[in-house]
């Protein structure tokens, strides 16, 4: 850790900005449902994202956040809520089975449709994620994030969930994790969090009872990385949280070049008005039941 990351200062060490160009700055907030939006933008663009959509494999898992990549990718919209398997809402909460969407699959350039006998017999995406190879990409939504870049997952499934069934294969192979989440989940140590849950350690619970996977190699897409994929501008979060609606929000100072800062409020007011994730139980927008209902297909 360098003197500038503990917050002591820029450090002996630091870079100096030779470049001549003439830097402005400006203050922007975003709703939740606004910062997924950018980071999904953002995760569409990244080049191990494009490369594995046109060439190899990619698997987007199951999350809020996670719809909004797949509806950029995709091109078209999802129901969010039905693409989570947990939430957090006025407790710890999570999706009917019957109500979820299934995990979206590229091969190659092409959205993979997996059999109803597949995913019984196995799951949906095991059979893909058996055929990954280092640089395939598994996209993977998170519930916090710490200043050291290290993700977390809550799960409540007392194997592990997601990332019990799918981690192991991913870092043995070298794939590429790539982990979006908004920085409103910002929690002071992942680490630490991870070591107080336990479905079996904790005692008492509104709503279910969960464990915490900490994710510490993955690709981490923040608020901040989108602004940098997307228009070359540097972001710092420097408050959170409102009223009126505005309950986690998180507010930015961006910084660069004249043009590439207008891009990005350019950007910014293109997505103003996201509108947030409603709960939607009992409503079968895309999911397994409506698969059996079409004979097998989406």
């Amino acid at each position: 850790m360098t003197s500038l990351d503990s917050g002591l200062g820029p450090g002996v060490d630091a870079e100096l900005d030779l470049s001549g160009d003439e830097l402005v700055s400006g203050i922007l907030s975003l709703k939740p449902a606004e910062s997924k939006r950018l980071i999904a933008k953002a995760v569409a663009r990244l080049p191990i994202v494009r490369r594995a959509v046109e060439s190899g494999r990619l698997i987007v898992s199951m999350g809020t956040t996670n719809a909004y990549v797949a509806e950029e990718l995709l091109g078209e919209s999802i129901a969010k809520y039905n693409f989570a398997a947990g939430f957090v809402a006025d407790q710890l909460d999570q999706t009917d089975e019957v109500e979820r969407i299934l995990p979206f699959m590229w091969v190659k350039g092409q959205v993979l449709d997996v059999s109803l006998e597949e995913i019984f017999a196995q799951g949906p995406t095991r059979g893909l994620l058996m055929q990954f190879e280092a640089g395939d990409v598994f996209v993977k939504g998170a519930n916090a994030v710490d200043a050291h870049g290290n993700a977390a997952v809550l799960t409540g499934n007392n194997t592990g969930g997601t990332c019990g069934g799918h981690m192991g294969v991913l870092w043995a192979r070298g794939a590429h994790v790539v982990v979006p989440v908004g920085l409103e989940k910002m929690v002071p140590s992942v680490i630490q969090a991870s070591r107080k849950c336990g479905i079996e350690r904790l005692k008492y619970s509104t709503g279910l009872k969960v464990g915490l996977w900490p994710i510490v190699n993955g690709v981490v897409i923040t608020e901040i990385q989108a602004f940098q994929v997307l228009c070359g501008v540097r972001a710092t979060h420097v408050a959170s949280g409102g009223i009126g609606g505005g309950e986690g929000s998180v507010v930015m100072v961006l910084e660069g070049k004249d043009e590439d800062v207008a891009r990005a409020f350019q950007l910014v007011e293109s997505i103003k008005g996201e509108p947030p994730i409603r709960l939607r139980k009992g409503e079968l927008l895309g999911t397994i039941e409506q698969m059996k209902a079409r004979g097998g297909q989406r």
